[in-house]
């Protein structure tokens, strides 16, 4: 049997990063959020270099990981995706940090806006479910409730419909935006 695949190492690079995190007002392990992402992935048929994206796509942006440690350990291709699925400066308000995003997807590759649906889907069908269990004071645990959700995660569809439309991804996507924003 040979070693550890490049997405082995990923699965422990990530859970090394994000190994004392939590989702948000949960008691969940954070780690649950990359492996899901990945997993979206891979069942859709990604290439392997997107699900390690996907793997680690929240790893610069909240973690101590650098970008020199994605480099080193899986390459330039997956290091630009993962830049791509980050914001670049958690200082700035929300709204303009949510904004760089909308924006940065209008022109990203195909492999960044691929991985930042996936992403995007999970965090929606987690909000889904929690509302299922908790009701709408789910929205209380956001610092910004509901119809500023609604504008990020529907303009967050209008810029994927215009780069990746006929992925299935983007399918499961666009059909929990209606759901979570247009039925409640």
């Amino acid at each position: 049997m040979g070693g550890l695949t490049l997405i082995d190492e990923a699965i422990a690079f990530a859970a090394r990063a994000h190994r004392k995190q939590v989702r948000k007002a949960t008691d969940t392990p954070y780690i649950t959020h990359p492996f899901s992402v990945a997993m979206l992935l891979e069942q859709t048929g990604c290439e392997e270099e997107l699900v390690i994206a996907g793997l680690l796509h929240d790893t610069l942006e909240d973690t101590e990981t650098t970008e020199e440690m994605i480099q080193e350990q899986f390459g330039e291709d997956i290091l630009e995706m993962v830049k791509g699925c980050s914001e670049p400066n958690k200082s700035l308000p929300w709204e303009e940090r949510k904004k760089q995003t909308i924006d940065s997807l209008k022109t990203a590759p195909k492999s960044v806006c691929i991985v930042t649906c996936a992403d995007k889907l999970h965090n929606l069908r987690s909000l889904q479910t929690d509302i299922k269990t908790h009701g709408e004071s789910v929205w209380e645990r956001f610092s910004r409730g509901k119809d500023q959700q609604r504008w990020y995660y529907t303009s967050i569809l209008t810029a994927l419909q215009m780069r990746i439309p006929d992925h299935a991804l983007f399918d499961s996507y666009k059909r929990i935006v209606h759901e979570l924003f247009h039925h409640y």
